[in-house]
C-alpha cells in the first residue's frame, strides 16, 4: 500500500509499505479521508524530533473498518469511524482526572505510531480500550468527519476561555483553526469577533466564509481599540505559529482578559510574553494541546446536528499520490484546508 512517511532525513516521502493486520483487540481501517494539520505542515517545513523515521504521518482521519481483531467490542467491519489521535495511558494523575491529552505517557497517531496518510491504517487495541474510536454519524460526510479532531482542539481551547454573551474576541490568523475559533466564539454569544490577518487574500477569504467578523488590517492595536471603544478585547486567541502575534495579543487585550496561545512555535518558544502586562492587567494566559475523545464526540454530534458546517473550509482535495503537491500548495498558494481523499 502507499504511505507517506517521515524518513531518516527528517523529510516526508511517499513509499510502499506492507498493509497492516489487525492484532488482538485492534482493527484495520481503509482510510476514506485524511486532512493536513498545521502540525503536519510545521513538520514538513522544520522536521521533528518526536517522530521516528519510517513512521506514517497524519492524524486527522475518517475510515471504514475492514478487519477487526479478536476482542474488539462495539465495532465491526463496515463501520465508519474517526479516531481521537492523542492516547492517554489511563493511569497517570491527568488521565484519572479526565485530561487524557495531558497524559504523562501520551502517544499520538502519526507521531509515536503509524498514522492516516496511507491507504490502510491500524487502530491499536489501546485506542479502543480508552474510548478514542468514535462512530461517525451517517449524515456526516467522510471529509468533514476527518476535521472533527482539529475542531475538537478548538473546543478544548475555548473551554478554558469560557466566552460569554457580549464579549469582544480577537483571533490572530485566518486559517482553518482561526476561522473555527471565530465561528465557535460567535456561537457562544460574542458581540464582536475581530480577525487579524496580514495576508489580504487570506483575510478576504475568511470574511467571505464568516461575514459577521471584522477583518482587521494595518495597525493592529489602533484598529482593535477603535472597534472596542478603547477597552481592548476580552479574549485574544493566537491561532498562528508566530511569536509576534503572542506579543501583540498582550497589547490589545482588555484588563482581566484571557489569552489562548493556541499555535505552537517552532524551536524555542521564549521571550514573547511580558510578565508585567500579565501582572498589572490581571490576565489569564492559557496553553492548549490536542483534545480528548469526549471533545471529539461532541464535535461529531455538532456536525450531525448542523451546528458546524466544516465542509465549506475544504479548499482543495488531493489523491494520496499527490500529497506532496498538497503540502507545496499550502506553502505557496495559501490553501486553507487540504484533504487527502481515497475514493
Amino acid at each position: 500500500m502507499l504511505a507517506y512517511i517521515f524518513n531518516r532525513d527528517e523529510k516526508f516521502e511517499l513509499v510502499e509499505k506492507e498493509r497492516p493486520k489487525a492484532g488482538k483487540g485492534a482493527a484495520v481501517i481503509r482510510v476514506l479521508a485524511s486532512s493536513i494539520c498545521g502540525t503536519d505542515f510545521r513538520t514538513y517545513l522544520h522536521g521533528s524530533k518526536k517522530i521516528a523515521p519510517g513512521t506514517t504521518i497524519g492524524h486527522e482521519m475518517c475510515g471504514e473498518i475492514v478487519e477487526a481483531g479478536a476482542g474488539v467490542q462495539g465495532f465491526a467491519p463496515g463501520d465508519i469511524v474517526s479516531v481521537a489521535p492523542a492516547l492517554g495511558c489511563g493511569e497517570c494523575r491527568m488521565c484519572r482526572r479526565g485530561h487524557t491529552n495531558m497524559c504523562d505517557h501520551l502517544e499520538t497517531l502519526g507521531f509515536q505510531c503509524d498514522g492516516s496518510f496511507a491507504e490502510y491504517m491500524e487502530i491499536p487495541a489501546r485506542y479502543f480500550e480508552m474510548g478514542n474510536v468514535n462512530h461517525v454519524p451517517q449524515n456526516v460526510p467522510y471529509e468533514q468527519a476527518a476535521l472533527a479532531e482539529p475542531i475538537a482542539c478548538v473546543v478544548n481551547a475555548q473551554e478554558f476561555l469560557n466566552i460569554g454573551e457580549g464579549e469582544r474576541v480577537v483571533v490572530f490568523g485566518s486559517g482553518f483553526i482561526g476561522c473555527m475559533h471565530a465561528e465557535l466564539a460567535l456561537a457562544a454569544g460574542a458581540e464582536k469577533v475581530m480577525m487579524i490577518e496580514p495576508n489580504e487574500t487570506r483575510r478576504q477569504a475568511a470574511k467571505e466564509l464568516i461575514p459577521q467578523i471584522f477583518a482587521v488590517e494595518g495597525n493592529t492595536r489602533h484598529s482593535v481599540l477603535e472597534l472596542t471603544e478603547g477597552c481592548g478585547a476580552d479574549v485574544a486567541i493566537v491561532a498562528c505559529s508566530a511569536g509576534a502575534a503572542q506579543r501583540d495579543a498582550q497589547s490589545i487585550i482588555a484588563k482581566r482578559g484571557r489569552i489562548s496561545l493556541f499555535g505552537g512555535l517552532p524551536g524555542e518558544g521564549t521571550g514573547f510574553l511580558d510578565s508585567n502586562i500579565i501582572h498589572y492587567k490581571e490576565l489569564g494566559i492559557y496553553g492548549v494541546h490536542a483534545s480528548t475523545p469526549k471533545q471529539n464526540r461532541k464535535v461529531l454530534a455538532w456536525m450531525s446536528g448542523g451546528k458546524i458546517d466544516a465542509g465549506k473550509y475544504i479548499s482543495q482535495r488531493y489523491p494520496l499520490c499527490r500529497i506532496g503537491d498538497a503540502f507545496e500548495d499550502i506553502r505557496t498558494k495559501g490553501v486553507m484546508k487540504a484533504v487527502i481523499t481515497f475514493q
